[in-house]
């Protein structure tokens, strides 16, 4: 048997976090398996749809680099590989329901059924639908149509026994099939919702396993049910557990930020993260850039790699301390049976940590690439860049060290050198350059400073060493000032290695406007 899993996303909004890790689930069990990995749009909810949103969840899994063998953009044996375009195929299915007498058309107005389900929570008993609406014979459809009623397809659910699950996460789930609704399989407009399609499609795209979020499993009771009226062969299930919210045990929801932005740890990230992007000049709507939100993490210049290896030890774990895996290490060490049932929290903290570790074994060409195109949209270099930018922001790159996290981070670590003056920290000025004797002090150096060749990341910090011994103060008397002054920040890469790269002249014309502003004290 070739194994063959699916991921089934609805353009609805854009691609969330804990979705992702779900599809990740499926890309490496099927990987391990040698088989075969789908994406199928669910789009049978029109009114819910963004055709925008569709877009970004296929770029986000590009981004991840969780290819797919079957689906759009790409096609196959099985296509179409969106719902909506599949209707013809489920009306077949529908048909053979009722004919079975799986099913039933259903006359039931929304306000008869609520109040049958009013009259059981009066007499504290479960909800059962009398089935007073059913229309089994052409003689009951026209009687009721008479009436200018409307109806829909429901499943004629059994009322006795129990539905069986052998699932590969939770084990063996049993569901008495009395607790179950006669469910709604196709609305009055004649489109057909979820359950339904959902089970034709694992049907003819030759689904061997179903592995999704735990919050499917209430559904499939009615899936098997369909399953077994329409004489499919069942596939297997594994129930992921969700994703949950920072030190919680709640869902992870992109529609809580307020809630998460009130711990510090997940507040730094949001913070991170729309710095860069209002240096790049993109929204930060909470609809569209949100750390529950794949795309928020390409944005802010995170590594696929860390972002995929984060989570997949949400949930899963080859041993107690084994933490980074390359993508091969993963697919070699996957199985379902070491995914938790419990939901896994997430942690910004250790996201962070993630990243950091790959950022460090990123050699500096590779952050060079990654990190121009940042500097581009954020306007400091222009498009194509001139030709000794390259250079330069090797060189920055390699003074920076482990200091950048992320390649936005370039932006606002080091947009000194590239802007003719810096943008000026209002506090470190008022700190560092408005402090007595600041003034005086920066024009002593910066006369020293013109004696200096060569120049020198090791000759201009010998400099300043005679400049400290000669005026009898301590380095910090002098160097933060210098730091403020040239590159308007209070951290960055090394001090001498700035003013090396920045060169002479604009150092001199740097320290020279710092004096100015020191004077205004």
């Amino acid at each position: 048997m070739t194994v063959r899993t699916r991921f089934a996303p609805s353009p609805t909004g854009y691609l969330h976090i804990g979705g992702v890790r779900t599809a990740l689930f499926n890309w490496l069990f099927t990987r391990r398996q040698g088989g075969q990995f789908l994406l199928r749009i669910d789009d049978t909810d029109a009114q819910r749809n963004v055709e925008e949103a569709l877009a970004p969840i296929l770029h986000g899994f590009r981004w991840l680099g969780l290819h797919w063998d079957e689906g759009p953009e790409i096609g196959g044996p099985h296509a179409p590989y969106y719902q909506s375009q599949r209707l013809k195929r489920y009306q077949e299915e529908v048909e053979r329901l009722l004919k079975s007498g799986a099913a039933y058309y259903d006359y039931a107005t929304a306000d008869e059924i609520a109040a049958e389900r009013l009259e059981a929570e009066r007499e504290k008993r479960p909800f059962v639908y009398s089935r007073r609406y059913m229309a089994e014979s052409a003689d009951e459809q026209s009687r009721f149509e008479k009436e200018g009623r409307k109806r829909v397809v429901r499943l004629k659910m059994p009322r006795e026994g129990t539905c069986v699950i052998q699932d590969h996460i939770r084990g063996r789930v049993e569901v008495q099939w009395a607790r179950e609704q006669d469910h709604v399989v196709q609305r009055a407009d004649g489109t057909c919702l979820y359950h339904l399609a959902s089970v034709v499609d694992d049907f003819d795209f030759e689904i061997t396993h179903v592995i999704r979020a735990e919050e499917h499993l209430p559904n499939t009771p009615r899936q098997v049910f369909i399953v077994q009226s329409l004489g499919y062969g069942l596939p297997q299930y594994a129930h992921v557990p969700y994703v949950a919210a920072p030190a919680s045990k709640e869902k992870l929801s992109k529609r809580k930020l307020d809630k998460y932005l009130k711990m510090p740890d997940f507040r730094k990230l949001n913070e991170h993260g729309a710095a860069i992007a209002q240096a790049i000049g993109i929204g930060t709507s909470a609809d569209t850039f949100n750390p529950v939100i794949v795309d928020f993490y390409e944005q802010v210049g995170y590594l696929p790699d860390a972002i995929v290896n984060y989570l997949v030890l949400l949930g899963w774990s080859l041993d107690d301390k084994t933490e980074f895996f390359s993508r091969q290490q993963m697919v070699d060490s996957f199985s379902l049976e070491r995914v938790n049932s419990s939901p896994a929290a997430f942690d910004p903290k250790k996201l962070w940590a993630f990243q950091d570790h790959y950022m460090k074994g990123l050699p500096p060409k590779q952050k060079v690439a990654m990190m121009l195109p940042f500097l581009q949209r954020a306007k400091l270099v222009s498009s194509p860049p001139p030709c000794e930018v390259g250079p330069l922001l090797m060189r920055i790159v390699e003074a920076a060290g482990d200091r950048l996290k992320t390649a936005g981070d370039i932006i606002q670590y080091a947009d000194f050198f590239f802007l003719d003056l810096p943008r000026y920290e209002s506090d470190a000025v008022e700190k560092r350059l408005k402090a007595p004797g600041v003034a005086e002090r920066l024009t002593r150096f910066r006369a020293l400073l013109a004696t200096v060749a060569p120049w020198t990341a090791a000759a201009l910090e010998e400099a300043m060493n005679r400049f400290i011994a000669a005026e009898g103060i301590a380095i910090g008397d002098i160097i933060h000032a210098v730091r403020v002054a040239v590159t308007g920040k209070t951290v960055g890469p090394g001090m001498f290695d700035c003013l090396e790269l920045l060169g002479k002249e604009r150092v001199e014309g740097r320290l020279e406007e710092g004096v100015k502003m020191a004077g205004t004290a």
